[in-house]
């Protein structure tokens, strides 16, 4: 994989309350990804970019919900997420750079 689909794979973190329960009760940490992201990818992207190990990915993408607006239905776009197991001892910290 070449350096710049790296940083097109992962969009950023996904802040939620869900998200922040999953990663204090176990080493997940959940991103946001490309909508054509694969697994193998996703990994390999958080490995090289924050110096970790991973044990397991899991994605699953969120359809966006149909709305009412003045002009007709518009809909909302797409998320696709993806929860990263990380290895024992691998820790990634988001706010280190505060």
């Amino acid at each position: 994989m070449n350096p710049e689909r790296i940083y097109k794979v992962l969009l950023g973190p996904h802040i939620s309350e869900k998200a922040t329960i999953v990663a204090e009760g176990s080493e997940q940490v959940v991103f946001r990804v490309a909508q054509d992201a694969t697994k193998p990818e996703i990994k390999r992207a958080v490995e090289e970019l924050f110096n970790v190990k991973v044990a397991g990915v899991n994605v699953l993408t969120i359809k966006g919900k149909t709305k009412r607006t003045q002009r007709g239905l518009g809909k909302r776009n797409d998320v696709r997420k993806a929860y990263v197991r990380l290895a024992e001892g691998s820790e990634i910290d988001f706010l280190a750079g505060e």
